[in-house]
């Protein structure tokens, strides 16, 4: 897909109600929405919910006094409002359901250190994430795009590993891991070149 880049005009649009803004906004952000609700084996009808729990939010956001400080970053900022209320709902079910244990609750809520989705909703986090799976091993490569870039059904995705859905869980765990790991260094990286940059 293509990416969008963001700014206060197209923020300051969608804010006053702006029709042709508003069909943009869902049509941008329902797909980007649906691969990250779904990767969290949510059913259709919650997936819907949140997703346009996730718009509602945004858009009251947009109209209070302070709205958006950084239109730029308006796509992390969707991507906060969606984690935020996936983390109610995980919230509810182990306030509600009896059966289910808070490990289990809390194994389902999103990686505050690393969000695949959600980095993909900025371009320049898109080519980073790009860069960094094409010097992942080709297994973990092809497993992260499968999953997070191609929304490939996880029942397709056993079938062409072999393996079932238990060790699939296994296997992105540790996929996302090994990102994790190129992307701190990576950001290590950076940080030692601005700070040597500094001090010239």
């Amino acid at each position: 897909m293509e990416f969008f880049s963001f700014d206060k005009a197209y923020v300051d649009r969608l804010r006053d109600g702006d029709p042709l803004t508003e069909q943009h906004f869902v049509a941008y952000f329902e797909q980007l929405l649906r691969i990250k609700l779904r990767y969290r084996r949510l059913t259709s009808d919650i997936v819907e919910d949140l997703r346009q729990e996730t718009f509602i939010r945004v858009i009251a956001n947009l109209r209070k006094d302070r709205g958006v400080r950084q239109p730029e970053r308006f796509g992390a900022f969707v991507n906060s409002i969606c984690n935020n209320a996936l983390q109610e709902h995980y919230r509810s079910l182990a306030k509600n359901s009896k059966n289910q244990t808070l490990e289990e609750v809390h194994m389902e809520i999103p990686d505050k250190v690393l969000d695949l989705e959600g980095m993909l909703v900025s371009k320049q986090s898109a080519e980073q994430v790009r860069r960094i799976l094409a010097g992942m091993p080709k297994r973990d490569r092809d497993l992260l795009r499968a999953i997070f870039l191609q929304e490939k059904d996880k029942d397709a995705v056993c079938k062409e590993m072999g393996v079932d859905r238990e060790y699939l869980r296994v296997l992105i765990h540790r996929a996302k891991d090994k990102f994790k790991s190129l992307y701190e260094k990576g950001q290590m990286g950076i940080a030692r070149r601005a700070t040597g940059m500094a001090s010239q």
